[in-house]
């Protein structure tokens, strides 16, 4: 492949990840909006979220996926499998994390400790090199995360730091095997497929789970709204946009990448809710827009 051609492809990837960053960043404001109009938990507002997905992305990989692509050997199906398991639990492990120790330990732990963990496993089970680009926009992207969501008081935390971590870690693990199972099957098995199934596994996992809020909860026009909108924009759209950059990225690029979504949450809390951001806040977002250049660059010189 020419270096023409490999940088469109690595743009192209680049590009497709961030927007699904982008696009996550605004579950936050939407499900925030929900809690304060509904009795949902979080079981059911991530069980709402994939099933709402689930028909569009299957509509759309029948029709514009090539039949013969829909053939994929028992062992990817049993990644994806993996694959919807996880994207349903880290997102519930993540909304429980909340409850004990607050938004912004949540929100540090899960999102430092994912691109770490996608990074070492990665360079473990993937065979990917560690650059020197690569882990300096790692630096770059923690070091800004910690300063963009700040350290919470200490009495938000307190009685309840044992059990908020461990959901945090396990929110933070779950992304990693996600964004690890995804690019293990790029090459074989097609993103929307891929999509599709993990979609619809992680609903039916976390349906038994759900159903007694589900029937028991009431709904208004706006709920109903909100609902469609976390289940289409920041999911089915967002997972295929990166399932596809995922293709022609590396798994640990993606995962410092996905560090857009805490700018981008940011930004939209400051703009819905007047949430103003403190010096080091704004440091911090610099750094993940450095972050992003650094990889950016790294990425293009490597290929």
């Amino acid at each position: 492949m020419s270096a023409k051609s490999h940088f469109s492809t690595s743009r192209t990837g680049i590009l497709s990840v961030s927007i699904s960053a982008v696009l996550w960043g605004t579950v936050g404001i939407a499900t925030q909006a929900i809690y304060q109009r509904s009795d949902l938990t979080a079981v059911a507002a991530g069980f709402y979220r994939l099933s709402f997905a689930f028909p569009v992305v299957a509509i759309l990989c029948w029709k514009l996926v090539d039949k013969q692509q829909l053939r994929i050997v028992n062992q990817e199906y049993l990644k994806i499998i993996l694959i919807g398991m996880m994207l349903a639990l880290y997102q519930v492990f993540y909304f429980a994390s909340i409850s004990y120790v607050g938004v912004a330990v949540a929100t540090l732990i899960t999102l430092c400790t994912a691109p770490v963990l996608v990074s070492l496993l990665s360079a473990v089970f993937l065979k990917e090199r560690l650059t020197g680009y690569t882990l300096g926009a790692l630096l770059a992207a923690l070091t800004g995360t910690v300063l963009l969501v700040g350290l919470p008081e200490q009495n938000s935390v307190a009685g309840n730091v044992a059990m908020g971590v461990a959901l945090a870690l396990g929110s933070a693990t779950g992304y990693a095997i996600v964004a690890l199972m995804g690019r293990s099957i790029a090459a074989t098995c097609h993103p929307m497929l891929s999509t599709t199934v993990s979609f619809g596994v992680g609903a039916i996992f976390l349906f038994p789970f759900a159903a007694g809020n589900i029937f028991s909860a009431t709904y208004s026009i706006e709920i109903w709204e909100l609902i469609l909108y976390i289940g289409l924009m920041p999911t089915a759209v967002a997972y295929m946009l990166f399932f596809f950059g995922m293709r022609s990225i590396k798994a640990s690029t993606a995962s410092i990448l996905t560090l857009l979504e805490p700018l981008t949450a940011t930004v939209l809390a400051w703009i819905f809710f007047a949430e103003r951001l403190a010096p080091s806040g704004i440091i911090g977002a610099f750094l993940l827009l450095a972050a992003i250049a650094v990889l950016y660059r790294g990425e293009i010189s490597s290929k």
